[in-house]
C-alpha cells in the first residue's frame, strides 16, 4: 500500500456490490470483484476468465484468447467502480463513456483459467471527465496496458 494514501483502502467488494455501482451485466460485465480501492486514487479488480464466456465461441477456434478490447473494457469497468466510490451513492448506475484510449499494448494472450488483476490509477479529473492508467496482470506479468479517458453521464 502506498504510504502517502490518506484514506484506508476499501477491500473486497463482491460482484453484487459491483453490480449496484455500475450498470453492466452478463455477458458484458468484465470484472468479478474489486480487491482493493482507494477513493479518488486507484482500484484493483479481478476478472476470472472462464471458457463459458460468449466471446470464446468464436475467438478463436482451436486457441481460445480473450479479446484485447475486453481487457480494456475490464480496465474501464474497474475505473467506473472507482469513480462511483469516489463520487458517492448518487452516481451509482450512471453510464460512463470512453472518450479516448491511448497507448494500448497487448503483451501476452489471456486464456480460459487465467485470473486477471485489473489495476487502474486515476491520473486526473476535470469536471465529469476522468483520465486513467490501467494494466491487466496475470501471474505477475503485465498482459495489457492502456491510458484512457472517460466521462460520466450526468443524466
Amino acid at each position: 500500500m502506498d504510504t502517502l494514501d490518506t484514506e484506508a483502502p476499501i477491500t473486497d467488494l463482491a460482484i453484487e456490490r459491483v453490480m449496484e455501482m455500475i450498470p453492466h451485466r452478463y455477458p458484458f460485465l468484465m470484472i468479478d470483484r474489486i480487491l482493493e480501492l482507494v477513493p479518488d486514487k486507484r482500484a484493483t479488480g479481478l476478472k476470472n476468465v472462464s471458457i463459458n464466456e460468449a466471446h470464446f465461441q468464436g475467438h478463436f477456434e482451436g486457441e481460445k484468447v480473450m479479446p484485447g478490447v475486453l481487457l480494456i473494457e475490464a480496465m474501464a469497468q474497474t475505473a467506473a467502480v472507482l469513480v462511483v466510490q469516489t463520487l458517492g451513492p448518487e452516481s451509482e448506475g450512471k453510464l460512463v463513456y470512453f472518450m479516448s484510449v491511448d497507448g494500448a499494448r497487448f503483451r501476452k494472450p489471456v486464456v480460459p483459467g487465467d485470473a486477471v488483476r485489473v489495476e487502474v490509477e486515476k491520473l486526473r479529473k476535470r469536471g465529469n471527465v476522468w483520465k486513467f492508467s490501467g494494466r491487466a496482470v496475470v501471474e505477475g506479468a503485465v498482459v495489457a496496458e492502456a491510458t484512457y479517458t472517460a466521462m460520466i453521464r450526468d443524466s
